[in-house]
């Protein structure tokens, strides 16, 4: 295990529904000194169906195995509740595998959810020493690293503040920059730098970059943007209700093959809430691309016509700090756009009840190529609503022809628009 950073044979998590762990004080004794002695948990379900789960047990993870080399950046990718926290969880000893061995050499710093490993009551400037203490690091160590946490984070003025009145995007910054600066071997990040804004994020990844290229550090990124694990990872794992779908070195194939084979097989032209999504402020209830006229749409589209995109939602209570947009991008996840009715009329309000909002697309705009639209909601500096990132709200847009006499350089344009000229 020379050069190897992370070794994981059968892992497997099994959680029971409704249950905090076995119910009786014995059985968990004797699970825990089944574990301790590397054998299976006499109270675990054996057979050939073992994973298949019933109303009482769930497996999280199914017989995971794979290696991560020193100084790899892997990115781990999947639909939600395939698995990817809870693997990035036991990697973190925030909880323990039901089966199977992880050996890890090094030091981990972990990133998982906004405010992980922060005590709310101290400052930003004690945190970084708690989190360094976690670490080991000494403290005239944590000293010497101090400013170019601070410097990095980008909340200078605000970093003798207790960070219990910190925003969520103020915690990220924070947070990535403690983890990205104290020595650590092993940096696990998860989707929560989608909270922090795109020059944040750009800025992370950057980091991230250079602490594997440069430092040898190895990376485990979870991020439902295809565009950033491209960006950053040299392999990737799909996982897929809690097995290992498929590993590569080629990140760029696997992304478009998780796109072409996951993701876009699950969208369609319409979405609507199946009771999964709710909240008070905003709770989403259809998103459907349709015809300028609101007729619906079967299947593909054309460039060289308009249509809209309806959304239908309900509000109970009226929060004035409620933010909600649709993101466009391309279905590899490069960002294209995002639009909000917050930002084209001067004095949008919403009304209690089901609210109905249409977001009108122009003819002449994208090329011959599949979109994703996204929602995301969030009430401004306090918490995702909808996040983008994690939930999957969107719906897809399949454009199929454009009248383009003229196509050269445009086999890889992300978008086609009709620009006007005119001749003096």
């Amino acid at each position: 295990m020379s050069d190897t950073a992370i070794q994981i044979e059968h892992l497997s998590k099994m959680y029971r529904l409704g249950v905090i762990n076995n119910g009786v004080l014995f059985r968990d004794i004797q699970t825990w000194i089944a574990l301790k002695r590397g054998k299976e948990d006499p109270h675990s379900k054996i057979g050939e169906n073992k994973y298949s789960g019933d109303k009482d047990h769930f497996w999280a993870l199914k017989d995971l195995n794979f290696c991560v080399q020193q100084g790899d950046r892997v990115g781990i990718i999947g639909k939600n509740g395939a698995g990817k926290s809870t693997l990035l969880k036991i990697l973190s000893r925030i909880t323990v595998p039901t089966e199977g061995t992880i050996k890890i050499k090094g030091k981990v710093a972990s990133l998982l959810e906004v405010g992980t490993g922060f005590h709310t009551e101290l400052t930003g400037r004690e945190n970084i020493y708690l989190n360094g203490a976690i670490l080991g690091m000494k403290k005239r160590r944590i000293t010497e690293k101090l400013n170019q946490i601070i410097e990095f984070s980008g909340i200078e003025h605000h970093i003798d503040t207790p960070v219990k009145r910190y925003s969520s995007g103020m915690f990220v910054r924070l947070a990535f920059a403690v983890a990205a600066h104290l020595d650590s071997d092993i940096l696990i990040a998860d989707e929560v730098l989608a909270v922090g804004d795109a020059e944040f994020q750009k800025k992370a990844l950057g980091k991230m970059q250079d602490l594997s290229t440069g430092q040898g550090r190895t990376v485990l990124f979870v991020s439902h943007n295809m565009g950033a694990v491209r960006n950053l990872c040299n392999k990737g794992i799909v996982l897929e209700k809690g097995l290992v779908r498929e590993t590569s070195e080629n990140i760029e194939k696997l992304t478009s093959d998780y796109l072409n084979n996951f993701e876009v097989n699950t969208n369609s032209n319409k979405w609507i809430n199946n009771g999964e999504i709710s909240d008070p402020c905003f709770t989403p209830i259809k998103m459907e691309l349709q015809e300028e006229d609101g007729t619906k749409i079967s299947a593909s589209v054309s460039a060289d016509k308009n249509y809209r995109i309806e959304l239908s939602f309900e509000v109970n209570e009226i929060n004035p700090n409620l933010e909600f947009h649709l993101i466009f991008s391309t279905i590899e996840g490069d960002l294209l756009f995002t639009t909000s009715p917050l930002d084209y009329f001067e004095n949008y309000k919403l009304s209690k009840g089901i609210n109905t909002i249409y977001c009108k697309i122009p003819k002449n705009l994208f090329y011959i190529r599949e979109y994703i639209v996204s929602l995301g909601s969030s009430i401004h500096n306090v918490k995702w609503v909808v996040n983008p990132y994690a939930n999957d709200i969107a719906i897809l847009i399949n454009v199929a022809s454009k009248n383009i006499f003229h196509t050269y350089g445009l086999s890889s344009a992300l978008i086609a628009p009709h620009i006007e000229w005119q001749a003096s």
